[in-house]
């Protein structure tokens, strides 16, 4: 399977200047298939229609032979079910693919690391899904390989199968009888209290649909069927969604890596986590510690 083959998601709102970039990117792999998705303007948001509509006509600068498809929301569904739309409809089409939001911008190399792991990884369904940001700094991890096994997928810039998405659910009510009871979170999470404590809230939280997002509920999907995510040793996503208009990322976090190319020919690891990196993501970067459940202990309680 060559790059220029994998179909790709492009998952748009009312940020055209953002999409632009992506899509003058995305020219030099010149894909055959392109899907565009882009969530409707919000009704107490002038301003959106113009942006909305602005943005649906970015498909203008695709100049090379590319089959591509629009779904174009007539109102706003909101991050969570604006994105897990496009993502069905997506599916509903193709067996495998790229998925890329429209605040982040890949190293040319992402693209044929996805292929190739898409292809290797097919049929292995402890496999969730390959993802291109790698969040962790390298003397946690390892400089022998190309890419590691995580329990915590990544979703600034991903990929997948529509077997694997098939079991993501963007309702989590009720998930600790749905396959991730206690027992099997403990274990998931290598046994760490903090990690423990922190993805339970999350959890909770997801299941009142607190907050609007999608992306807990995936690592929900892949914790609860015991899969992993692929992910990359360097950093191969830039996310360029920072700023006061974004949604959840007002302001940088100090765990953002530099975006590098990968080296080929990839040296592939066996399909196991990775305890030491998943403990350090978990502890760093999800502030997985004392401080971090007591904000997390403020924030759920803000929410009932």
């Amino acid at each position: 399977m060559t790059p220029s083959s994998v179909p790709i998601l492009v998952l748009g709102f009312n940020r055209p200047d953002r999409v632009g970039q992506l899509f003058k990117s995305l020219k030099a792999m010149q894909p055959q298939q392109l899907f565009f998705a882009v969530d409707g303007p919000r009704a107490d948001v002038p301003a959106d229609r113009e942006l909305v509509t602005q943005t649906q006509t970015i498909t203008e600068l695709i100049d090379w032979d590319c089959e591509v498809h629009t779904q174009f929301q007539d109102e706003n569904l909101g991050c969570a079910r604006g994105v897990t739309a496009g993502i069905d409809w997506f599916f509903s089409h193709v067996t495998e693919g790229i998925i890329l939001e429209d605040d982040v911008l890949p190293d040319p190399s992402f693209f044929p690391f996805c292929a190739e792991l898409l292809e290797k990884y097919r049929d292995d369904t402890n496999v969730w899904c390959v993802s291109g940001s790698n969040r962790l700094p390298q003397e946690q991890i390892s400089q022998e390989l190309s890419y590691r096994f995580s329990s915590i997928p990544q979703v600034w810039g991903w990929a997948t199968w529509a077997d694997r998405w098939k079991k993501y659910s963007l309702d989590i009510s009720g998930w600790r009888s749905n396959g991730l009871n206690n027992t099997a979170l403990l274990k998931t999470v290598n046994y760490s209290p903090a990690a423990f404590a922190y993805w339970s809230a999350n959890f909770d939280l997801m299941a009142k649909m607190a907050v609007d997002t999608w992306d807990i509920q995936l690592v929900n999907a892949a914790m609860r069927n015991g899969a992993f995510a692929a992910i990359p040793n360097v950093n191969l996503v830039e996310n360029l969604g920072w700023g006061k208009e974004a949604t959840h990322t007002q302001e940088p976090p100090g765990f953002i890596q530099p975006t590098v190319e990968i080296t080929f020919p990839l040296v592939h690891p066996r399909v196991t986590v990775d305890s030491r990196a998943d403990r350090f993501m978990n502890h760093r970067v999800y502030q997985a510690t004392a401080l971090g459940l007591v904000k997390q202990f403020l924030r759920y309680r803000s929410t009932k």
